[in-house]
């Protein structure tokens, strides 16, 4: 009995496996923004230090995250999914997401435009993009913290649906600054018995 249970686990955590890796698998391949042509690709070890550089751009010469940290997750492509968008072979915009099946949540870990392309939808591109795998993958939520003092971050997520669902209280790491926690609801309903 115990080996045929074993079995059945085995086979369907092979088939889950195989259903997120077709779905966060993303071709390289040029986009349209607002008129705009980009190229968007998945993130590698080798876009480490571009999108250090983004982070220090916009969070006043600091890194929230640093190398290490991006490269540990870049490992976990199963479960994963980070892009960067360029133009002209300039990184200038990233998106990291977690897809958790037991939590039935996609949570958006980090997302970064450099200044001088904000305002021109690639935030909002990107946010669209983990949107729809979420509800590929049939999870029932995105979630994400976005700083008390960006409001302009939390008006777009507000304008893509986002509610704000609490305050964790000096969630970021050196200022204590108190994070917006928000969520958006996919649509997506449970199979659960």
């Amino acid at each position: 009995m115990l080996k045929k249970f074993n079995e059945w686990f085995r086979q369907l955590f092979q088939v889950q496996e195989a259903k997120y890796q077709d779905i966060l698998d993303i071709k390289n391949h040029e986009v349209t923004i607002q008129d705009v042509d980009y190229f968007l690709a998945k993130a590698q070890f080798t876009d480490i230090p571009e999108m250090l550089g983004i982070e220090r751009a916009v969070y006043g010469g600091k890194t929230p995250w640093d190398s290490s940290a991006f490269a540990s997750e870049l490992k976990r492509s199963q479960d994963r999914l980070y892009l960067v968008v360029r133009r002209h072979d300039r990184l200038l915009a990233f998106i990291g997401c977690t897809f958790n099946e037991v939590k039935s949540d996609a949570h958006i870990t980090n997302i970064a435009v450099v200044p001088d392309f904000q305002s021109r939808g690639l935030g909002h591109y990107l946010i669209a993009i983990m949107v729809k795998k979420a509800r590929e993958l049939e999870l029932k939520q995105v979630s994400l913290e976005v700083r008390r003092s960006n409001t302009r971050a939390q008006q777009l997520y507000q304008d893509m649906g986002f509610e704000q669902k609490g305050i964790k209280k000096g969630y970021y790491f050196g200022d204590h600054e108190d994070a917006v926690d928000m969520v958006l609801l996919t649509g997506a309903e449970s199979t659960d018995a």
